[in-house]
């Protein structure tokens, strides 16, 4: 089998420079790249940068080896096409079909995925035109991932920044790996807590575990490329911002309560990943606790944090809402599940086994799915994007049973 044939299509943003950067992790992870910059893009960044880089010939003009009708045979033999940056005027073509240059005609030829990495500024990314077209890319099966918020040309800051390269290199990856399989869960809002909450002791010290986000960011990622819009409350991660997600930051139980329960108002699926601090200490010290020579140290009361988890689970925004929990477990791991299961409510809960060397931090994981209706579904060790999956498909077939 030959290497995944990809199409890098940039059009004309700044951003433009930062395609480079993808282009180099697709080459770098065994793709064959054929970059297809539109003439505004040249601006920016020049042919032959693209060529140097793709190994491949980069070309604006359908008239160029026109014995080869690149205007069809590229969009025709590829697995993927990802544009990435997609300006306004680029989204505005897509969506009505406009075919002036060689990017457009692949666009309307290919019938692989397709995925745009939209950049621009706020307003124009607000306006009425520029939504409408999202949502017609939308509904035909392309997968418009949403921009990033922060720094954009000048002075401004906002929504409309393209997504860190190597984020969207994870689209890709996982949209290439799923193939032409349905976005089921396009048209859905999902809510995701990952990280490990932290209980303020003093100015220095907290309550915390191990917990490093990385599955619940893994879950973020995969709802993305089946077409979720994604809310993803990170509760004191170090990792970067998964593209097309909305990333909330927390620290506290407390905390993430406010904002999982914000988020959860109009979520189809609630699922709560993050490793929730039971306990925080009855009283915060304004200053640093001060070790006293000769002197134990005062016993440290702790109070019962808010169970998260239970409240979604009892008190759901509407009836079809779905809610997953997990469970990390030391001992006694199924026994224990079930029981969190019925004690929880909710109606699906991932249960593994966790340790100082195990699950926390790697990039595998091992789990079994319990289900309210008695099914059990296990999963065996590996990528935690395959778990990420798997709860996934239980998702949507509660969806489907749901509306059955």
């Amino acid at each position: 089998m030959g290497k995944p044939k990809v199409v890098l299509g940039v059009s004309g943003g700044i951003a433009a420079y930062k395609a480079c950067e993808l282009l180099r992790r697709l080459t770098e992870s065994g793709h064959d790249v054929r970059v297809v910059p539109t003439a505004a893009s040249l601006n920016f960044v020049g042919e032959a940068t693209w060529a140097a880089l793709s190994g491949n010939p980069a070309s604006t003009e359908v008239w160029e080896t026109v014995h080869e009708v690149p205007h069809v045979r590229i969009g025709q033999a590829a697995d993927l096409v990802v544009v990435a940056p997609a300006t306004a005027d680029m989204l505005a073509k897509a969506a009505h079909g406009l075919a002036d240059d060689l990017l457009t005609n692949t666009l309307l030829t290919a019938r692989c995925p397709v995925v745009f990495a939209p950049a621009m500024h706020t307003e124009m990314w607000e306006h009425p035109a520029t939504q409408e077209n999202v949502a017609v890319l939308r509904r035909r099966g392309a997968l418009v991932i949403e921009p990033a918020v922060g720094r954009l040309t000048g002075k401004d800051t906002g929504k409309g920044r393209l997504p860190d390269p190597e984020e969207i290199f994870e689209v890709c990856r996982q949209v290439l790996r799923r193939g032409t399989a349905e976005q089921d869960l396009a048209g859905r809002h999902v809510v995701i807590s990952a990280g490990g909450t932290r209980e303020p002791l003093d100015p220095v010290r907290f309550l915390g575990n191990r917990s490093s986000g990385k599955q619940g960011y893994a879950l973020a990622r995969t709802a993305v490329a089946r077409g979720a819009r994604v809310t993803l409350v990170a509760a004191n991660t170090a990792l970067a911002d998964p593209a097309g997600v909305d990333v909330v930051r927390v620290g506290t139980a407390v905390q993430l309560r406010e904002a999982v329960l914000k988020a959860a108002a109009d979520a189809d699926a609630v699922v709560m990943a993050a490793a929730v601090a039971d306990f925080r200490p009855a009283e915060y010290a304004g200053g640093k606790i001060k070790k006293k020579d000769g002197e134990d140290p005062a016993p440290v009361a702790l109070v019962r944090n808010p169970d998260v988890l239970a409240e979604i689970s009892a008190d759901r925004a509407h009836e079809g809402q779905v809610v997953v929990g997990f469970a990390a477990e030391t001992d006694d791991v199924l026994d224990n599940g079930r029981a969190k299961l019925r004690r929880k409510g909710c109606d699906l809960l991932v249960v593994n086994e966790v340790g100082e060397t195990r699950t926390f931090g790697s990039e595998e994981n091992e789990a079994i799915i319990l289900s309210s209706d008695g099914s059990e579904t296990p999963v065996p060790y590996g990528p935690k994007e395959v778990l990420a999956e798997a709860i996934w498909d239980r998702v949507t077939q509660r969806f489907t049973s749901r509306r059955a």
